[in-house]
Formats: C-alpha cells, sequence, structure tokens
C-alpha cells in the first residue's frame, strides 16, 4: 500500500497550476474535464505518479469558494536548498511567511509558503 495524492479544492485553475508548476516546479502530469458534472482535475508533482504522492488540483466550476476550517494543517515537501528556493518563491511573488530557519526546539531548517488559495506548504531541507 503507498500514498496516491491528497485533493485541494482551488478557486481558479489557472493561478493555481501556474503557482505549483511556474513558482514551486512541479510538472503537470495529467488533467481532465468532467463536462457532464462541472469540474476540472489537474494532478502535478514532482515525479510521475507511479513513483510518489501527488496534489490533486480540483476545481468545481460555478461553486468554488470554501471554508478550509481549523483541520488542515498542511502540505510538507523536502528541499535540497531551502534558503535559495525560498528567495526564488519569493522573487515570483510567492508568500513565503515563514522564513527558512531551525524548527523551534530542534534543528531541522523549515519554511512555510502559501498558495493563492492560502493553504500552507510547509517546506523542509534533510539533514
Amino acid at each position: 500500500m503507498r500514498m496516491l495524492h491528497t485533493m485541494l479544492r482551488v478557486k481558479d485553475l489557472d493561478t493555481s497550476l501556474a503557482f505549483y508548476v511556474d513558482t514551486m516546479g512541479m510538472k503537470l502530469l495529467r488533467k481532465s474535464v468532467n463536462e457532464e458534472y462541472e469540474y476540472t482535475l489537474a494532478f502535478v508533482g514532482y515525479a510521475d505518479e507511479s513513483e510518489q504522492a501527488v496534489l490533486e488540483l480540483t476545481y468545481n466550476w460555478g461553486d468554488n469558494e470554501y471554508d478550509m476550517g481549523t483541520a488542515y494543517g498542511h502540505v510538507a515537501f523536502a528541499v535540497d536548498d531551502i534558503y535559495a528556493f525560498c528567495e526564488q518563491l519569493e522573487s515570483k511573488g510567492a508568500d513565503v511567511y515563514r522564513k527558512p530557519g531551525p524548527v523551534k526546539g530542534g534543528k531541522t531548517v523549515i519554511a512555510f509558503v502559501r498558495d493563492p488559495d492560502g493553504y500552507a506548504i510547509e517546506l523542509i531541507q534533510p539533514e
């Protein structure tokens, strides 16, 4: 058994794809449109779905305002050079709201960025 994907509902698919592909450096792996039930799915990741878990971005036509609630935490990604990556993100206009630095009470270097819908993404530099 392995994890396949995490689904995030997005308000504007083009804006979200620009963030995940152009800003975060992911690849658009596949996209499908369902005319009958009025939604579009886009799967993005750093490797093929057969190799690792990916993100499913779900755009529901017409009804795309969501309340995240308090249960959602974040999605996490390993980053080789967190300082350079965060500089790159900020140069592209991304909201790096927790700058790179050691996690409180530890040595692991982390940072947090928000996607266009406000979802938190934790960046972790492996030791």
